[in-house]
């Protein structure tokens, strides 16, 4: 049975170890870009129940099938627009929301999953609550799919690491969208090196990550 538990849990760590970190402890590690955005310009909350992270982890030796995804939730966040652009935003999610999307029709494994991801062996909830993505630089794109380039801080377990993502952003009618790329993560960067015996399949240290916020201006 916790051969079977590893099997299931060791994807979907690593793909939500991207957000991990506690809001009450400073950061453990540190290589975070210098901050060039200020909060000069109108103020915007983030709608919690319309933003999500979605995540996806791997295993190398085995089938597609065997990947996990799932969702993390948003706790609080901010935003900043100026002159109708985006101008700053820090999103800080919460890693007890932390769940999987393809197991949601087993309560009982997905209880398991849920509760080995928050574990020591992974994310340590406890001592490590939430993650964040604080946003440094806000570049416009000219080429491709992506109207945007996001240069930012994420912090997962107490370390931080400059991250860029591309990203879908939206100024309208009183409301901000930033809808990122699916971005590769290395979990172990951040502190997330659990391995489940060979076996039961070599886990990627690769996990995907999609950042998917609203924010809705103060009145």
């Amino acid at each position: 049975m916790r051969k079977k538990l590893f099997s299931l849990a060791i994807p979907a760590l690593f793909l939500a170890a991207v957000m991990v970190s506690c809001k009450k402890d400073k950061p453990v590690t540190s290589e975070s870009n210098e901050v060039a955005t200020t909060k000069d310009g109108n103020q915007y909350t983030l709608d919690t129940l319309n933003s999500k992270v979605e995540w996806k982890g791997y295993k190398v030796f085995k089938s597609e099938s065997t990947s996990h995804f799932g969702t993390i939730k948003f706790e609080s966040g901010d935003v900043t627009v100026k002159d109708g652009k985006l101008e700053s935003g820090k999103f800080v999610a919460d890693m007890n929301s932390l769940t999987s999307v393809d197991l949601k029709d087993d309560a009982e494994q997905l209880g398991k999953l849920n509760g080995h991801l928050k574990s020591g062996d992974f994310f340590e909830v406890e001592k490590f609550p939430t993650a964040s993505f604080e946003v440094t630089k806000v570049t416009p794109a000219t080429e491709g799919d992506y109207n945007t380039l996001l240069d930012g801080n994420l912090t997962i377990k107490g370390i931080s690491k400059p991250v860029q993502f591309k990203a879908n952003v939206s100024v309208k009618d009183g409301e901000v969208s930033v809808a990122t790329e699916p971005k590769d993560i290395k979990r172990e960067e951040f502190g997330v090196k659990f391995q489940a015996p060979a076996e039961n399949g070599v886990i990627k240290d690769e996990v995907t990550l999609q950042i998917n916020v609203k924010a809705l201006e103060k009145k």
